[in-house]
């Protein structure tokens, strides 16, 4: 059994400046956190990271930035006072990483663009997270989650025949973070090859549209798109959620085996595989009302429990259909010990582990900073005294 506390974490030794707000480069900065690295946060005094006056969910506090904050240093700093100047410099000297999502073009106006800074601080390894990139017709152009959504083509294949509809979390933002994240574990590697820091910018479209890859070649020169269809798939039929005398189960079939095993086992009737209206998934997508119908008269004679019990007898994939309160206890998550404790102030607040589970180390699961909490301790280290 590996002794956590004895072992190294992946990013000790590894300093993050990080100039953001929001969620795509907070989202970023606290994986590193997580990993060992020291993220010291510049906010602006008395004001912070936007994100912290979201709302006020947890304990007081907002509950995106308790998300995406923990195991993080906040330093009070006016970037744009004279004062500011030497101790940020002072910062990048002594960093590896600079992570910045600032509004276009503000970090090359402070003197902070890539170029600038690889000629002070060439080990320094600069991502940039923006809305459309550092370059192109859209680089001014503000953006926002939302927005991104809308660009990349996501809302177009997501709702229902009615209206589109937004993804329920912050997708675009979280997709750029985590490209910066692992772009930053792949330029800390090849620095350790060069010697040499580099500049990484992800773009908030580019990261989406490439998760959207699914629908852009299936629209491949002209072709129709697919269509919006809630919460069932737009290829694949039956792979959605079904009534049933009390509530609703989500299920998916991916092959022919399992159509017939499903018609066989759960539905009870072969005869229904046999229909040529469902002979392969392209028919039963083409017939999916007529089809949704028979699953849900043969499930409406069922529970929630017993429709769970038959696919699961029949191996076919399903899965409830939890609301927020349903995971924070979801017993998978309890069974394997993934939530820990941190601290934000006097609050102690649950925190869920990162997702990959690495036998070496313990993530590092760190305190959601109060703002400036660490600024004199951060200026003593640099050798400062204190500023206005």
């Amino acid at each position: 059994m590996t002794n956590h506390t004895e072992q190294k974490r992946p990013l000790d030794g590894i300093t993050v400046i990080s100039l953001e707000h929001a969620i795509a480069a907070p989202f970023c900065t606290r994986q590193l956190a997580d990993l060992g690295a020291r993220v010291i946060k510049v906010e602006r005094p008395g004001v912070g990271d936007f994100a912290r006056n979201y709302d006020e969910r947890v304990d007081g506090l907002s509950s995106h930035f308790v998300w995406v904050n923990r195991g993080k240093e906040s330093l009070a700093l006016d970037l744009k006072s004279p004062e500011a100047q030497p101790v940020l410099d002072k910062l990048l000297s002594e960093a590896d990483v600079l992570v910045q999502n600032l509004a276009p073009g503000a970090s090359a106006r402070m003197g902070l663009g890539y170029e600038a800074l690889h000629k002070k601080y060439p080990q320094l390894i600069v991502c940039d997270i923006s809305g459309y990139g550092m370059s192109g017709p859209y680089e001014k152009k503000k953006a926002y989650d939302l927005l991104i959504q809308s660009e990349s083509g996501l809302l177009s294949v997501t709702g229902n025949d009615n209206e589109m509809a937004k993804v329920g979390v912050s997708i675009a933002d979280i997709c750029a973070g985590m490209y910066g994240y692992s772009s930053i574990l792949v330029a800390l590697r090849l620095r350790d090859q060069t010697g040499e820091g580099s500049h990484i910018d992800v773009s908030m479209l580019e990261s989406l549209v490439e998760w959207m890859g699914f629908p852009l070649y299936y629209t491949y020169e002209g072709a129709a798109a697919p269509t919006r269809n809630g919460d069932s798939h737009a290829t694949i039929y039956p792979y959605g959620s079904f009534a049933t005398a009390n509530g609703s189960v989500m299920f998916g079939l991916q092959n022919e085996r399992e159509w017939q095993i499903f018609c066989e086992k759960v539905l009870q009737d072969s005869d229904i595989a046999l229909d040529e209206r469902f002979s392969k998934n392209s028919l039963r997508v083409q017939n999916r009302d007529v089809l949704k119908n028979i699953i849900e008269e043969n499930f409406a004679k069922l529970t929630k429990a017993e429709v769970i019990q038959l696919l699961d007898a029949a191996q076919i994939a399903n899965a409830q259909v939890n609301e927020m309160p349903d995971v924070w206890e979801h017993p998978q998550l309890q069974a394997r010990n993934r939530w820990r404790t941190i601290r934000s102030g006097e609050n102690e607040l649950p925190a869920m582990l990162p997702p990959a589970v690495n036998n070496q180390f313990e993530y590092a699961m760190g305190d959601v900073p109060a703002l400036g909490e660490h600024t004199q301790a951060i200026l003593h280290e640099l050798g400062f005294d204190k500023i206005s």
